[in-house]
């Protein structure tokens, strides 16, 4: 990547398990596809499922490939992982990359009519807001291209789906937090009314309470949409500190720079010598200058992009989509020295537990079912 996450100098937890699948965010995160795609891309391209070439995809061997994303590629989130995986999969396969980021939300039409003009066979949509004009150019220019939220989209060919199991991520993230506090309290810091965010809380709270179930979460939300509200985030993620809660989990694209400041600078509440900062889709660890960011729920982007790039020179591109997650190291949890050897071990044996199974982290997708949750029901 570059400096993809799951390579970052910290490491990674990341699972051996061979199959390669991708809710993904909205145009950060934002909205969060409700409905998996009925079949994933999962066998790496030596074991791809023999199916015939479609007419579009036959022509498209992937010599060069692009990435169109709404915010620059340097934002340590959801755009910097988009962008980096794109690199990283272009580079490992011998392609040529183009990366337009930075390319705002409205429509995206005449930016991608630019990168196919410039040579691309692939492009990935790096935003749920391109839902509706990425597959109209696909279907116009042959090109094939990748979406988030829209598995309705995913077309042989032309169109394939993401969808991120975050959730499973915020599970180990709720096991460690759950190990390491110590006031009993956790807080749950999220940007935006969103299902992306619902999901990962509810993953969160069950992973804490698997390891404490009478642990108790506090709550905070800017707003409907403040995902780029780094005051606001800041004002929220202090809240809930001086509720008792001394690990934050936070969740807001720019915001989070405002929620870890919060923990920066925040008095530890009683019983509690420090605040910890569990952050998502990034790292942040080379701008944690106080040394609060415990982890991050790491979404890597890079695989789902390899095995895309393989399925079109296979000429089965768009027959199914693809699905990201702990079990593929698609979803990940950081893994830094802040975290205690008790904890570590913790984390490794429900990931385990996820792999095999034995583990089921529930789905919740408003607010409504992470406060069920939370109460137990």
């Amino acid at each position: 990547m570059h400096r993809s996450p799951m390579r970052s100098r910290l490491g990674v937890w990341t699972a051996g398990l061979a199959v390669i699948s991708l809710i993904a965010a909205a145009c950060g995160p934002g909205t969060a596809a409700t409905t998996a795609p009925s079949a994933v891309a999962s066998l790496p391209p030596s074991e791809a499922p023999s199916t015939a070439p479609s007419e579009s995809a036959a022509a498209n061997t992937v010599t060069k490939m692009a990435i169109i994303a709404p915010e620059k590629g340097n934002d340590f989130g959801w755009n910097q992982q988009g962008v980096d995986g794109a690199k990283a999969a272009a580079a490992a396969v011998g392609a040529e990359i183009e990366v337009a980021d930075g390319a705002g939300y409205d429509d995206p039409g005449p930016i991608l009519r630019q990168l196919a003009d410039g040579g691309a066979k692939f492009i990935v949509a790096q935003a749920s807001g391109y839902n509706t004009a990425a597959p109209q150019f696909a279907a116009e220019s042959k090109i094939p291209v990748i979406v988030y939220d829209a598995p309705d989209a995913t077309k042989a060919g032309l169109v394939a789906d993401v969808l991120t199991n975050a959730q499973e991520g915020a599970y180990l993230a709720g096991v460690l937090a759950a190990t390491m506090t110590k006031t009993g309290t956790l807080g749950l810091v999220i940007s935006a009314d969103t299902p992306s965010w619902h999901k990962a809380n509810g993953g969160f709270v069950a992973g804490a309470k698997s390891v404490k179930p009478d642990i108790k979460f506090l709550q905070a939300q800017i707003g409907p949409a403040g995902y780029a509200d780094a005051e606001g985030g800041k004002r929220v993620t202090e809240t809930v500190i001086a509720g008792g809660a001394d690990i934050v989990f936070g969740q807001g694209d720019g915001a989070s720079f405002g929620m870890l400041q919060a923990v920066e600078t925040a008095k530890p509440p009683a019983g509690a010598d420090k605040v910890w900062f569990i952050d998502v889709i990034g790292d942040k660890t080379s701008v944690d200058t106080k040394g609060v960011l415990l982890s991050s729920v790491l979404w890597d982007f890079e695989g789902t992009f390899k095995q895309a790039i393989a399925d079109i020179n296979a000429g089965t591109f768009g027959n199914q989509g693809y699905v990201q997650d702990v079990g593929n190291g698609g979803i990940a949890l950081l893994e830094t020295p802040n975290i205690s050897a008790d904890a570590k071990t913790a984390v490794d044996a429900a990931k385990a537990g996820i792999a095999d199974g034995s583990v089921k982290v529930p789905v919740t997708e408003t607010q409504a079912a992470v406060d069920a949750l939370i109460a137990g029901n």
